[in-house]
Formats: C-alpha cells, sequence, structure tokens
C-alpha cells in the first residue's frame, strides 16, 4: 500500500499544465492531431490495460480506449500500439470544414490522470486565381476582374502589377461564401488603356495568410475603327444599286461587318488591307435588289470586333444616297430644243458667274458653329470630352482652337513617355508649360508675350472628325472635340472657349464659349472607429470619416437595429473644408450603449450619400471593440555583442486586428524624432483569452552597439487598433544594455599590519554595474569599498574595486567616533592600493621619516592630537581607502576560531540574479594564527 501511495506521488508531480496547440490542414488531406505523455519514471512495464485515453471535440465523444478495447469514430485513426510508447496520436481523415474545431486528448494510467493535450485544428485553403475578361478597348473606360475561389479563411487582398511595377496598392476582400463552405472573392480594377499597354505582361497579385500568388496575362487591345458608307454610281436605274463601306484604323484583324436595312440584318463577305501602322482597312460593299432599292428606308453598315459591348456604325438613308425621280417622256424635237434652252442658261449663268465670283466666294465661307458641349459628369482622374460642330461649304480648310479661360490649349498626349494610364508628360524641344497645367507646343511669335511656367502640365487630346457630307447640297460637317483629365486645381469655375478660323488666316470667324461646369469626386470612406468615451466607458462612440470628395455637400445617416432600438442618425461633427487641392473631408459621429454592442446581436451601419456617388456607400460595424492595453518595452538578457530581443505585451482588446510598428529615434533626448521604420519585428498571437479579449507579444531583435548616438535616442513601438483615435507608442532608450566581464575570484593582498586589500576588476558593460561588499564569519556585514573607473587600453571600460579590512575577535565600540576609517590613527592611501593592489606592505598616510607615530608610548594628550590630525589628513584627502573592521567570534568549538569570509555582490540590469564572488580564509591560515 505504502509503495502505491509512493508511485502515485511521483506521478502527480510529473503533471504539467498542457499548453494549446494548433493544427492547420488543406482540404482532403490527413492531419495528425499530437498527444503524447510520459509515464512514471517507477514504471518499469506498462500495462496497456491499465490505460484510458479519449479523445473529444467540442464536448463530443471522438476516440476512446478501455481496458485495451479501441472504439473511433469514422473518419479518424490513431495506432493503439503506440500507447505504450505515450503516443495518443489522433489523425483526421481526409480534412474538411465541418471537423474544424478544439480537440482534448485525456490519458489515465492505474485510475492516475496524465496531462491533458488541447489541439485547435483549422482548415487553410489556398485561393485558385482567373481573369476571364482580358479584351479592352483603346482610350475606353475598361474593368478588368481577377476571380479567387475556393479558399478559407477570408479575407485575401488583392492588388494588380505592370511589368512587375505595383500600379494599384493591396485592398482587402473578405469574400461570399459558397455552398460549400469556402469563400470567393473578386478583385477589380479601372483603367484607361493606352498604346504602351500593348504587349506589356500585367499581373493580379493576391495575398492569402501570408502567401501570395500571381497571375500573369496581357491585354488584347481593341482599336476602334472610323466607319464610312458610300454608294457606287449606276450606269442606269435598272442596274443594281451596289454599296461599300470604309473601315479603318482598327486592330485586330479579326472583324465581322453585318448590313442592316431598316434594322434588318444583310449578309456579304468581308476583305481586310494591311495599313502601314500596323491597323487593317477594309471595304465591304452591298449590291441591293431591285425591290431593296425601291424598298428605301436607313441603311447602317455594323462593326463588331472583340471586347466591345456596343459595334461601332455608320448610316445613310437611301433617298440621299440614290435619288430617283420620274423623267418625263418626251420626242426627239421635243428634246433638242430641251437642250438649246439648257446650253443657253449655262451660258447665262456661267457670265453671271464671271462677275459675281467673289461674292459667291465669300458666300460659301459662311460657317454655321453649333455650342460647346459639355459631358454630363466630370469626374477627377476620368476623362471628359467637349466638342463642337461646325458646318458648311469648305469645313475641309477651317481649323479649331480650344482655349481654358484666355490660355491656349495643345495636344498633350503626344509627348507621353510614362508606361503608365496616367501619362507624364514632357517635351524639352518644343513644350512651354502655361498657366492651368496646359503645354503649348506650337512656335510662340516673337510679338506675343510669354506666359509663366508651371510644373504640373494636364493632359489634352485634340480630335478633329470630317469633313462629313451632311447633305446633297454640298454642305459638309466637321467636329472638333477636346478630351481632358479635370483636376479641381486647375478646372474648378473654368470655362472652355473655342475659336473658329479659316487655315492661314487671322480673322476668327465664330467664337463659342461654354457653361461653367462642376468636378465631381467620389468621397473615400473609412470603416467604422468605435472608442470607448473618456468620460463614459458605458458609451462607445462610433466614428465614420469622408476624404477627398467634391463638392462640399455631403450627407451621413445612421441606422440602428436589433433588440427594440429605433434608428438614430447624427450630424457630421465638423463643417468640411478644402484641402490645398481643393478636396473636402468630413467626419460623423454617433454613440451607442456599451452593453448593446457587448450582446453582439446589434447591427450598426452609416450611409453616405454624395452627388459624385450613383449609389450610398455603406459602412458596417464589426461588433464589439476594445482598446489595448500595452506593456512597456522589455529587454531580454543578452552578452557583449550578442542579440538580444526587445518585448511589449499587448492585452484585453477587441477585434484581433491590431497592427505594430518599430520606429528607431534620432539621436537627442529632448528632440526626438522619428528617422526611419525598423524591419524585422514579430508578432505572436493574437491569443484568445477570453470570450471578446485577445493578447498578443510584438519582439524586435537587435544587435548591441558602442555607438552613443544611439543612446541618446532609442526605439518606440507603436501599436494600432481600430479602437483608438491615434496609435499608443512606448518609448526604450537603453538601447545598449550589456552585461560586463566578471572575473572568477577575488584578489587579495595582505599588509604587513594585517590589513587585507581586497580587488574585483571589471571590464566592458553598459551602464555601470552596482557592487556591495560583505564579510564576516557566520553572518555577513556590509562593508565600506571604493570603485574607480577609467579606459583600459583596448578601449573598454574598466571599473575596480576595493575593498581594505582588518579582522577582530573583540566587539566594536558603539562610541568610536570612525571604528571604519581609523585604526591608532591609520588609513590605507587608495592610490597605492588602485595602482598596484600587488604591492607588498600598505603605506599609511601619517607615517613620518623619524618613526614618531609608531611610538606606543605617548600619553593620552598626545594620542589625542594625533587622531585630530589624522582626521584632518582623511578630510584634506577624501581618495583614501576605508579600513573596516570586521568582528569575528568563535567557532563551533570554543578552541577554533571562525574562519573569515568576505563576498563581493555584483548587481547589474543585464543580469537576472545578481552574481557573487567569495573569498574563504584557508584552513592553514586559521590553526597559524590560533
Amino acid at each position: 500500500m505504502r509503495c502505491k501511495v509512493l508511485v502515485y506521488a511521483v506521478l502527480l508531480t510529473l503533471i504539467k499544465h498542457a499548453s494549446p496547440s494548433e493544427v492547420q490542414a488543406s482540404p482532403n488531406t490527413n492531419a495528425t492531431l499530437p498527444c503524447n505523455v510520459t509515464f512514471p519514471p517507477s514504471v518499469y512495464k506498462i500495462d496497456k490495460s491499465l490505460i484510458k485515453a479519449a479523445w473529444t471535440r467540442n464536448v463530443t465523444d471522438i476516440a476512446s480506449f478501455t481496458g485495451a478495447e479501441p472504439w473511433i469514430k469514422e473518419g479518424f485513426s490513431w495506432e493503439t500500439a503506440d500507447f505504450i510508447n505515450g503516443d495518443f496520436s489522433l489523425t483526421i481523415l481526409r480534412a474538411s470544414l465541418d471537423l474544424q474545431g478544439s480537440y482534448k486528448c485525456t490519458v489515465s494510467y492505474n485510475s492516475t490522470v496524465l496531462p491533458s493535450s488541447y489541439t485547435t485544428f483549422s482548415i487553410l485553403a489556398s485561393p485558385t486565381l482567373s481573369v476571364p475578361q482580358q479584351w479592352v478597348v483603346l482610350e475606353t473606360e475598361s474593368q478588368l476582374q481577377c476571380h479567387a475561389e475556393g479558399f478559407y479563411p477570408p479575407p485575401v487582398s488583392f492588388s494588380w502589377t505592370r511589368d512587375g511595377q505595383v500600379i494599384q496598392p493591396p485592398f482587402s476582400v473578405d469574400g461570399e461564401e459558397t455552398p460549400d463552405g469556402y469563400y470567393t472573392a473578386v478583385g477589380n480594377m479601372t483603367f484607361f488603356p493606352s498604346h504602351e499597354d500593348q504587349n506589356v505582361t500585367f499581373g493580379c497579385r493576391v495575398s492569402h495568410d501570408g502567401t501570395d500568388q500571381e497571375l500573369s496575362f496581357q491585354l488584347n487591345i481593341t482599336y476602334l475603327p472610323s466607319v464610312r458608307l458610300s454608294v457606287v454610281a449606276a450606269k442606269s436605274e435598272n442596274t443594281p444599286l451596289t454599296l461599300y463601306c470604309d473601315v479603318e484604323s482598327f486592330y485586330p484583324e479579326t472583324l465581322t461587318v453585318s448590313w442592316l436595312q431598316n434594322g434588318t440584318v444583310l449578309a456579304e463577305p468581308p476583305n481586310t488591307n494591311y495599313n502601314p501602322d500596323g491597323t487593317f482597312r477594309t471595304r465591304r460593299y452591298y449590291t441591293l435588289s431591285e425591290e431593296q432599292r425601291e424598298q428605301g428606308g436607313k441603311v447602317e453598315c455594323a462593326v463588331n470586333q472583340p471586347g466591345v459591348a456596343q459595334p461601332v456604325s455608320g448610316s445613310a438613308y437611301l433617298e440621299k444616297l440614290d435619288p430617283r425621280d420620274e423623267a418625263p417622256v418626251l420626242t426627239k424635237s421635243a428634246k433638242a430644243s430641251v437642250a438649246m434652252m439648257c446650253i443657253s442658261i449655262v451660258l447665262v449663268f456661267l457670265l453671271c458667274f464671271g462677275f459675281s465670283w467673289r461674292r459667291r466666294d465669300e458666300k460659301q465661307k459662311s460657317l454655321n458653329v453649333s455650342g460647346i458641349i459639355l459631358p454630363p459628369r466630370v469626374t477627377v482622374g476620368q476623362k471628359g470630352r467637349i466638342s463642337v460642330s461646325i458646318e458648311g461649304r469648305r469645313v475641309d480648310r477651317v481649323q479649331a482652337t480650344w482655349f481654358l479661360n484666355d490660355t491656349p490649349i495643345s495636344d498633350t498626349s503626344l509627348t507621353a513617355t510614362s508606361k503608365s494610364n496616367f501619362n507624364c508628360l514632357y517635351n524639352p524641344l518644343t513644350t512651354i508649360h502655361l498657366p492651368y497645367g496646359l503645354t503649348l507646343t506650337s512656335p510662340v511669335p516673337e510679338k506675343g508675350r510669354l506666359l509663366p511656367s508651371r510644373e504640373e502640365m494636364g493632359y489634352y487630346k485634340l480630335h478633329s472628325q470630317g469633313p462629313l457630307h451632311s447633305s446633297g447640297s454640298g454642305v459638309q460637317q466637321m467636329i472638333s472635340s477636346l478630351t481632358f483629365i479635370p483636376k479641381i486645381s486647375v478646372h474648378k469655375g473654368a470655362v472652355f472657349k473655342c475659336q473658329v478660323s479659316y487655315a492661314g488666316k487671322e480673322k476668327i470667324v465664330a467664337e463659342r464659349v461654354s457653361e461653367k461646369f462642376t468636378i465631381l469626386s467620389a468621397p473615400e470612406v473609412s470603416e467604422i472607429q468605435l472608442a470607448e468615451t473618456p468620460n463614459d466607458p458605458d458609451v462607445i462612440s462610433m466614428t465614420v470619416r469622408a476624404a477627398h470628395f467634391h463638392p462640399d455637400v455631403i450627407t451621413f445617416r445612421w441606422f440602428c437595429e436589433g433588440s427594440e432600438l429605433s434608428p438614430v442618425a447624427s450630424q457630421a461633427l465638423s463643417s468640411p473644408r478644402p484641402n490645398s487641392e481643393g478636396f473636402f473631408s468630413a467626419s460623423s459621429q454617433c454613440k451607442l450603449p456599451r452593453t448593446e454592442l457587448e450582446r453582439g446581436g446589434t447591427k450598426v451601419w452609416v450611409s453616405v450619400h454624395h452627388v459624385a456617388l450613383r449609389q450610398p456607400i455603406t459602412r458596417e460595424t464589426r461588433g464589439f471593440i476594445k482598446s489595448p492595453c500595452v506593456s512597456k518595452v522589455i529587454r531580454s538578457i543578452s552578452t557583449h555583442e550578442q542579440p538580444f530581443m526587445l518585448g511589449c505585451e499587448i492585452t484585453d482588446f477587441y477585434p484581433p486586428n491590431i497592427s505594430v510598428t518599430w520606429l528607431r529615434l534620432r539621436e537627442g533626448e529632448q528632440d526626438d524624432r522619428e528617422d526611419e521604420v525598423i524591419e524585422g519585428g514579430e508578432m505572436w498571437g493574437p491569443l484568445q483569452t477570453q470570450p471578446r479579449l485577445y493578447r498578443v507579444t510584438a519582439t524586435l531583435q537587435r544587435r548591441p552597439t558602442n555607438k552613443e548616438k544611439e543612446r541618446g535616442g532609442g526605439i518606440i513601438c507603436r501599436v494600432e487598433h481600430c479602437s483608438l483615435t491615434k496609435p499608443i507608442e512606448r518609448h526604450w532608450r537603453n538601447v545598449d544594455i550589456v552585461a560586463p566581464s566578471i572575473p572568477p575570484s577575488i584578489h587579495v593582498c595582505w599588509s604587513s599590519e594585517g590589513v587585507g586589500v581586497f580587488s574585483l576588476l571589471l571590464k566592458g558593460g553598459h551602464p555601470k554595474a552596482k557592487l556591495v561588499w560583505a564579510a564576516g564569519g557566520a553572518t555577513l556585514s556590509p562593508l565600506v569599498s571604493n570603485e574607480t573607473e577609467e579606459i583600459g587600453d583596448d578601449g573598454q571600460r574598466e571599473l575596480k574595486s576595493l575593498c581594505a579590512l582588518e579582522r577582530s575577535t573583540s566587539l566594536i565600540s558603539p562610541t568610536s567616533k570612525q571604528p571604519e576609517r581609523q585604526r591608532n590613527g591609520r588609513a590605507i592611501k587608495t592610490k597605492a592600493a588602485v595602482t598596484d593592489p600587488d604591492a607588498e606592505g600598505i603605506e599609511y598616510i601619517d607615517e613620518k621619516e623619524d618613526g614618531e607615530n609608531n611610538n606606543t608610548d605617548r600619553d593620552e594628550e598626545t594620542k589625542s592630537e594625533l587622531e585630530e590630525d589624522s582626521d584632518k589628513d582623511m578630510e584634506e584627502d577624501p581618495g583614501a581607502l576605508h579600513i573596516n573592521r570586521v568582528n569575528l567570534g568563535k567557532g563551533s568549538r570554543d578552541s577554533e576560531r571562525a574562519r573569515l569570509r568576505v563576498c563581493v555582490e555584483i548587481i547589474h540590469p543585464a543580469l537576472t540574479l545578481p552574481v557573487h564572488r567569495t573569498w574563504t580564509e584557508p584552513n592553514e591560515e586559521n590553526s597559524s594564527s590560533a
């Protein structure tokens, strides 16, 4: 019975608290949950019948082993043969989402419970990437989509690259859950393709749970053609009418041309030709039957291209292309009369034309110019187009000049050298910088006033389409348009002006001025930030911020549902004010009781309305939020020139998303400023401590340095969390804490007078160490010592500590004024002891050449004078080494004297515990002195 109790006691001493572990696995793979126990060493042979083991998941039994009878649930397995080795690991077969959870392993031997094992099992599935749409249209707003499918857990982060360079920074997407439990997400990128994007490699980069994937592809860019419909002149009305359609400057070569009459599709065979600039051209003919010719109406030539949603078409009416009048039936004599009459009329007209050609020429030069047509929406960063229509008989000789206010505009898109979508324009030979972000590439006349230069240049592209035949009377039409990218600082409150004149003429035929337009910029809305109210911790304030919007009118609407709460709304805390670029920012706040958010059922969202938004932007709360508690920065123990670790504990926060940044400060204690971010910091966690609280440990590995400039600055641990209005910072200054080099023993030097000088030399280390001397027999008493600090030959700091003592078996008189500093009026010179601790004999301060100080028969008056002189000398020489008197009693035997012990304690921040060095009097000296 006693032996059995002893075995149980040994087992209980081996029980330790188990720490939880985490196991992750890919779907449909096997995962092993570890469970290893150690049987007591007193058990020589393991009896398998005395083992009891069980696995549970969320209080559900998974497997059990009792009395050598195993039971295990389907989908799991374990090796019972390994039980005698202490291995009770469980294997999950074909891991899936429904098998996630917390697993517990309990083992007992002979009714004694061994340490339990807790394991958290989760699924980690990487996404599958695809970019389905790769056709885009040149200089037209296009959108690419990157699909990430089959990943778990959410979220994933999308970013886009161009030739390896990031053109859209990473943004996080939670994704949508699919019926099988996994998630799918879509990352969008909107841009305007340019000529430089042809044959360039784009990439969709997706980050998930610390791993990155990238899918590379090349864009297929479609060049929209120009389409013009014409008719082949027919020899007679009875011959079939042939139409042809000119399609030019398109890419790629593959296209389809459809012929439509009154909306009905007609069929025809195509043919294409190659242009020198790399594009293609084709002319398509279609011969109408007599029945189709008689039908008349509108005829269209529609061109479809890959990646283009709406076809490009050219149209005309058969009544204008093929005018048909009923010819009268005349006899031969009538025809001859008519011919003579026509000839006469022609001669009369030719005569009149000779006198009035100038007047008619001026009449033909008359133009009809429309007003400037503005786009319906002008958005910052997106291209907008304005245009005018010019009609006349000689529009082929007309030129249109555009102005912003009174500043000329030239085509700056041709000088673009950037490979990105937003061109950076510069031409060192012909470009002149103008106000409002404009450039002028044409020569400036010598008499003209030079305009001031400007660093920023805007994007402007001039278009001219025509001349187009608008009617059978010879009137032609030309459309002049201007494409620009609006900027608030340039275009706010501005107007466009278009001057129409004939080429080579200074006279302005017509001038049109546009109306003022409003520039739109959609707001960038932050997530809802929750924080405890400083004056009332039971109230949670929720804040949302909108930035980078224009114009300044914006509306915030707050809503709350659940637990019989009515929707509430709040107004913006501050009126929108423009920044240096002309954009506005605003914020809004709403408050709710803490109890509503802690229950988890209350959902709060805010709806942001702005004229630049087609639909309001909505932001929802993520649940209850608790501000973190941040500890001081703690440094681990290290030796000289070895890396050390800085650590900071962050506790009691929710949600678990948190950011920690390490910063190095510049030198100077009163004006510390951020110098740079320190890379290499790690974060362990977040670890759930309570149902809604987490903690993490942030660490940073550093290498000690002897540079004094780092000591003046320091390192900052900056913690950012959604519950904080500003980051929490913890400053650590002692960057260079290094333990000193400590000798293995104390050095001792005895004088002829029986005074012992004990010395210890410490090298290196930062900061200065603290030394405490003590001496005695069975018990120790503190001593007075002297420390000096110098720089050695090797450049390291040397700390020398000296302690002098004299042993005595009599009690120290309590009335003695200076027991440590006086022995018959004598004291050791500190300089002699420090510079040469190994010297034979000790020099005294009050020694005389005539030896009067060694006379022991002087009277009391002389002793008093000597004591006063000695005290005076001590005061004049404060560096004198103090002589400590140590009182030793008898040993364990009355005939024995106690052995003297001298101990020094070294205390330093880099040492976990103080280091001690002890000197003990040898037995030989003890016996000889008795």
